[in-house]
């Protein structure tokens, strides 16, 4: 049995809501990703009389399309659809029946009125959280328009075609057989790289608003749904919403919650932001803010947003080493995301740069998967928590190598090797190895703000109510001075600084 009875229980649910009838075409060879594949298939037909299966040959074995009687929907998953992608499949088989899209009708309307033949392909491995958000996107184009088609690949299950392509990070996205993309995406940036994206004077003409938020991860959030609750025009810009969180895998931590997970959480966020009147403008970058009568914000589409009060929380991004060679070998054997591209490492030698909590964590997950893991500091001692360094000191394929500064991660097309210098006897060394994961903190994202805000090392400097230097401009979480990055202190800041400017707004 493919499916555990507690999957199967949800599944049942789920499958009481298809409308039409789904045709399973199905190329199975005699390999065992192929029987399991046909195992997996013939439970979903045992459980609802709407799901049919016929043998064909499509371009990959073992392989299998999601399609409407007598019509092909584009949507195919090589490998088997476990892990985070098993609701990819329960989706496809959801909307392939005729159910409407949770979607925005907007962005519906957009795909639809795409011109032309587009063939995306995605590599994931089962085990990324990222790649689950641009598999259900790529699905839904495709069962949207007739034009375009998406096959899910497997890495695990096609490993030749993975090696043979470099692919050396998921999701990675093909499209026409060129390379398209890879990272989390979603749905409206795939829209908006292929060139099918809002007018910018949509923004533009937007009358002004008394709150305005940039940034959608928690502070955001958290800032949008205080302002809305006092009945003010509240609007939120951000680039994609969940911010950090969408790279963040378990989350143990937050209070009330045994276990989630940062895209799940960023989902509720949202929904949480859509059951108020919020404006969301999302797929947003602020490049200038300036105090005139009221708060302008400029953006990078040329369009300028202006409002009485204005709450910051732009979060922070992974700090890079800044070493040769991290640049140019990024998504070829330099990674950030343990989760999401460690599997593609298996059985091989690959190094963690950073002894904190995050490096740690993912020195012990990789440990799981690789070969062998050479851990890098650049202190004396290890900063992660105890607990987890005993777990690593556990393990029997880990080397921890402390005072050692990186020089240079090496390679040719992708990476073969890193350098360091031992800082107590200036010595270099040169380890062979196939991957590099580089965790070692973040840095805010605060660049844009020039000279108008004061900041500290990049940290913008808030006091007790959220408040910068600049009157009616406030901030919130990873991107303030705040003494701890943790979602939960985020949130907090985040309606502290909602209340601090609502205060501002009243008395001005």
């Amino acid at each position: 049995m493919m499916l555990d009875t507690d999957i199967k229980g949800q599944l049942a649910q789920y499958l009481e809501l298809l409308e039409g009838e789904v045709l399973l075409k199905v190329s199975a060879g005699s390999d065992n990703v192929s029987s399991e594949m046909l195992e997996l298939v013939g439970e979903l037909a045992s459980m609802s009389s709407k799901i049919k299966i016929e043998k064909t040959e499509l371009q990959r074995t073992p392989s299998f399309s999601v399609n409407r009687i007598g019509e092909d929907t584009g949507v195919t998953f090589a490998g088997i659809p476990l892990g985070h992608e098993f609701t990819s499949l329960v989706l496809s088989l959801l909307q392939v029946s005729g159910r409407a899209p949770k979607v925005d009708q907007k962005v519906i309307d957009q795909v639809k009125s795409i011109k032309g033949d587009y063939h995306f392909e995605s590599y994931i491995s089962l085990t990324c959280h990222n790649c689950p958000d641009v598999v259900q996107a790529l699905n839904l184009m495709s069962i949207l328009n007739p034009g375009i088609t998406h096959t899910m690949i497997d890495g695990a299950a096609f490993k030749e075609e993975v090696e043979s392509k470099n692919i050396m990070a998921v999701p990675t996205v093909f499209l026409n057989g060129e390379s398209f993309g890879s990272g989390r995406m979603t749905l409206e940036e795939m829209l908006a790289k292929i060139g099918s994206t809002p007018d910018a004077s949509e923004l533009a003409n937007k009358e002004p608003f008394d709150m305005l938020v940039v940034g959608g991860g928690p502070a955001g959030a958290s800032a949008a749904i205080y302002a809305a609750r006092k009945g003010i025009r509240t609007g939120i810009v951000a680039e994609r919403f969940g911010g950090q969180i969408m790279d963040t895998m378990g989350i143990e931590n937050f209070i009330s919650m045994n276990y989630t997970e940062g895209p799940k959480l960023a989902a509720t966020l949202e929904e949480h932001v859509k059951e108020y009147d919020i404006d969301i403008m999302n797929l947003q970058r602020a490049k200038r803010l300036e105090k005139k009568e009221l708060i302008e914000i400029e953006l990078e589409n040329g369009a300028v947003l202006k409002s009485k009060a204005v709450i910051l929380s732009t979060g922070a991004r992974w700090r890079n080493v800044g070493v040769p060679g991290e640049a140019e070998f990024k998504n070829k054997g330099v990674a950030y995301c343990p989760h999401c591209d460690g599997p593609l490492f298996a059985g091989k030698h690959v190094a963690v740069i950073g002894g904190g909590n995050s490096g740690i964590e993912a020195a012990i997950d990789l440990a799981g998967i690789v070969k062998h893991v050479t851990v890098l500091e650049y202190s004396s001692e290890l900063k992660a928590d105890s607990v987890l360094q005993d777990r690593l000191y556990s393990l029997p394929n880990v080397t921890v190598i402390k005072n050692a500064q990186t020089k240079e991660i090496t390679g040719t097309d992708k990476v073969n090797g890193i350098t360091y210098v031992d800082r107590d006897t200036g010595e270099a060394s040169h380890i062979e190895l196939q991957g590099v994961f580089v965790q070692i903190g973040l840095v805010p994202n605060t660049d844009w703000l020039g000279e108008t805000i004061e900041r500290e090392r990049g940290e913008i400097v808030v006091d007790k109510r959220g408040a910068t230097n600049l009157p009616g401009v406030f901030a919130a979480g990873d991107c303030t001075n705040s003494a701890y990055k943790q979602i939960i202190i985020s949130m907090g800041s985040g309606a502290t600084a909602a209340l601090g400017a609502f205060d501002y707004l009243i008395r001005n």
